[in-house]
């Protein structure tokens, strides 16, 4: 009997739509191509939250359903990318002597070093740190360095940053997923995920902003060096700017979602008296082209001009050559770039996947950037399980402890036979230096 592709599977946890992404795993290159993408529209989820458990889990169900038709093998374990408010991102610094004359920094070093850096987090009792990433490595006072493991020195320093959210979010995602059928094989915010799913290599390394406009959320990720240097969520998202027509206008949300679709921000649109017609409640209204943007306008002058350019600001990099990537549904609104890009003064593009090629055709633009990225924070964690550390689930009193695991999900045939993954979750420090050898 053949054997099982090896699959990689994500779950993205929107407000807008719940998609699922299933990659085949090439053993050979390492790399991943995506075979089927299953989608269902997102019950019980407001603002990224889950608001409703049973309808979120039956819209789980239902995109797990899509893609398992698609591919034609049940579908065991996912990494899920989710977002939510109150997320906060916290750097620290730890620094270690590997004694009094120079040596080669070892993996027991590099535990060490991470745990000292960990140690300075005071970790409120309701919160959990979700991910810990090295942002850089200090040997003997050289910065920039990306992977100490077998360098020469006799100060070993690292600056890490620490993902902090609610612990009773990520165990109501966990419950969620769990519901539904599925064991959570690995977690991830979705501003990472996103990020790793729209960005070249040489935008990670200039100096890039990412901004996930999504329905219900705004997902914000700053890199510099390859390394994302601020993760943040703002809970405002493209559902806003569709009820703020709403109000405005007074029609539907649906006409009012429709209304926000059929304009283009560019600057010859605030002079147009151009009319639109709605129908609503039997009656035909009018609208100027004018009047619809300028409300759009004040919804995205308060998300760019205050709240993302905060974001920025915090990040502490200065310089960014690479710009803003404007990613997610919301991304598509017609002039968005350009009119971003009058505002914040940089430039800015918009951008889908950069696997699009190894993606379904029409599922493969702006709105399936995280569910990409979902694949490519798995296979990133195979090569190096230190560059993504995820932490243990939260316990009872919101405590955790880090640990660099793997994100393989395992598989189930139509005939019941199943493949186990790696990435069932492990334990800690041991397997880790495990997992490292293998790789160097």
């Amino acid at each position: 009997m053949k054997d099982e592709p090896d699959l990689l599977v994500g779950l993205d946890l929107g407000t807008t739509k719940i998609a699922v992404i299933v990659a085949e795993m090439d053993t050979h290159s390492g790399e991943a191509q995506i075979i089927g993408v299953g989608e269902a529209p997102s019950m019980g989820i407001r603002k990224g939250m889950i608001v409703n458990l049973e309808q979120a889990t039956r819209s789980i169900q239902a995109a797990v359903e899509d893609a398992e038709s698609m591919v034609g093998l049940g579908i065991d374990k996912v990494t899920v990318a989710f977002s939510g408010a109150e997320t906060t991102s916290v750097r620290t610094k730890g620094m270690i002597s590997l004694g009094r004359s120079a040596r080669q920094v070892t993996l027991e070093d590099v535990d060490r070093i991470i745990e000292a850096a960990q140690s300075e987090i005071a970790v409120p009792v309701n919160r959990c740190i979700l991910h810990t990433i090295p942002v850089e490595y200090t040997l003997d006072g050289h910065s920039g360095i990306d992977d100490p493991l077998d360098m020469t020195g006799v100060r070993l320093e690292v600056e890490l940053q620490s993902i902090i959210v609610p612990s009773a979010v990520i165990q109501n995602v966990v419950n969620c997923v769990s519901k539904a059928g599925l064991e959570v094989s690995g977690l991830v915010m979705k501003p990472l995920a996103s990020s790793l799913g729209c960005l070249s290599n040489e935008e990670a390394m200039a100096g890039v902003a990412v901004v996930d406009l999504g329905g219900g959320t705004t997902g914000v990720s700053v890199f510099s060096e390859g390394r994302p240097r601020r993760l943040s969520v703002i809970p405002v998202g493209g559902d806003h700017i569709t009820n703020d027509l709403a109000c405005v206008l007074r029609i539907p949300i649906s006409r009012a979602d429709a209304l926000k679709k059929s304009v283009s921000l560019s600057p010859d649109s605030l002079g147009q008296n151009e009319k639109i017609e709605v129908e609503s409640m039997g009656k035909t209204l009018s609208f100027s082209v004018r009047e619809v943007v300028e409300v759009i306008a004040c919804r995205l002058d308060e998300l760019f001009s205050s709240l993302v350019e905060n974001e920025l600001k915090e990040s502490g990099i200065s310089m960014m050559p690479g710009g803003i990537v404007l990613t997610g549904g919301v991304s598509r609104l017609s002039g968005l770039d350009a009119y971003v890009s009058r505002l914040l003064d940089l430039p800015v593009r918009v951008a889908g996947p950069v696997d699009a090629g190894r993606m379904p055709p029409g599922m493969n633009s702006e709105e399936y950037s995280s569910g990409a990225g979902i694949i490519r924070y798995i296979l990133e964690k195979e090569r190096n399980p230190y560059r993504y550390m995820e932490s243990d689930l939260p316990t009872e009193g919101g405590t955790s402890s880090f640990r660099a695991r793997r994100g393989r999900v395992g598989v189930s045939s139509g005939n019941g036979r199943k493949k186990a993954g790696d990435g069932a979750l492990k334990t800690v420090m041991d397997n880790i230096r495990k997992s490292v050898k293998d790789l160097f």
